[in-house]
């Protein structure tokens, strides 16, 4: 990994904490943040909202997208939250900026749906829950840029958690000492 670009995709299913633990990420290593889901299509937002679960052809435009802002981040880096459902999504976004780090949000399905069902004023409708684990793809040991972490916890403790992981993977650790005293606060 760069000395000076720290890359981060927090990768899970809806519902899994993506969104949140990558705002919260962003804030205690003073990144950039975006939300993967501002970055889709509106064919394919409107595909969702209807109940359609996107396919391969939808999420390729998608998938490009956050590799160019991963690719083009500003400053010290960024934290993205992204699905990245498929090893070949994965892999798609690592051609875009080769060395980086997934942080994946690992949940049981009736966990998740819980949540879903709480959460109002977004677009994925809780039926695409079954959809989204049915294409999930469990990252293996040949991915070894991927932190795994269990989400059944509260969310300050999932944060500090990766924060944790973060501070001890050896290239990760270097890029927040160059960064300065204050990352990861």
């Amino acid at each position: 990994m760069g000395s000076e670009t720290l890359r981060l995709v927090v990768m899970g299913v809806s519902g899994s904490g993506k969104s949140t633990l990558a705002l919260s990420l962003a804030a205690h290593l003073g990144l950039a943040m975006v939300d993967g889901d501002d970055l889709h299509r509106p064919e394919s937002l409107a595909k969702m909202r209807g109940g359609i679960a996107l396919d391969d052809e939808d999420r390729w435009p998608w998938l490009e997208q956050v590799g160019c802002q991963l690719a083009n981040c500003p400053g010290p880096g960024m934290v993205i939250a992204c699905s990245a459902l498929k090893k070949i999504y994965r892999d798609n976004i690592r051609a875009h900026v080769g060395s980086m780090r997934f942080i994946f949000l690992d949940g049981a399905f009736d966990l998740i749906a819980q949540r879903l069902a709480q959460r109002t004023g977004h677009y994925m409708p809780a039926e695409l829950l079954r959809s989204q684990f049915q294409t999930l793809e469990r990252p293996g040991a040949d991915e070894t840029d991927v932190l795994f972490l269990d989400i059944d916890r509260p969310v300050t403790a999932v944060t500090s958690a990766a924060l944790a992981a973060l501070r001890s993977d050896p290239s990760v650790g270097l890029i927040l000492q160059v960064q300065g005293p204050d990352s990861g606060a």
